[in-house]
């Protein structure tokens, strides 16, 4: 039994998933200090005011607390807005520059002889073997 544990947690997939999940933390990390330490402060000198979470209204003696979920939508937003100009964004240009060109598809003809489609260029059938005449 110990030993197909240990065959399971030796997989590539099972060790590349631990350490995409170690480095996901990390770099959550610094986004969420990237958002926190620069971001929200640019906002705080534009608009004024850093913080919502003294936002609230009262309905039937309830109090509703929005300015904690306006805070955590923004930092989401924020949050968001960085991994895709900071991450998305790079790695697609990267991708895109390193993408080899799509080749087109062989032009094909018909066999006069089957009706197969075979390539333009065959000088015979690779079904029937007829000889044919290059167009």
């Amino acid at each position: 039994m110990l030993k197909g544990f240990g065959n399971f947690i030796m997989r590539g997939n099972v060790v590349d998933l631990a350490v995409a999940v170690v480095i996901g933390g990390a770099f959550g990390a610094i986004v969420t200090a990237l958002v926190k330490d620069l971001v929200t402060p640019l906002i705080a000198a534009i608009f004024g005011k850093p913080d919502f979470s003294a936002l609230a209204f009262t309905v039937n003696g309830s109090k509703f607390a929005i300015g904690d979920f306006i805070n955590a939508l923004i930092a989401f937003l924020l949050v968001a807005l960085a991994i895709y100009f900071f991450v998305v964004v790079p790695m697609n240009a990267v991708t895109q520059r390193f993408k080899k060109p799509e080749e087109a598809p062989p032009a094909l003809r018909e066999c006069p002889e089957c009706l197969s489609e075979i390539l333009a260029a065959a000088k015979r059938c690779k079904y029937c073997t007829a000889v044919i005449a290059v167009a």
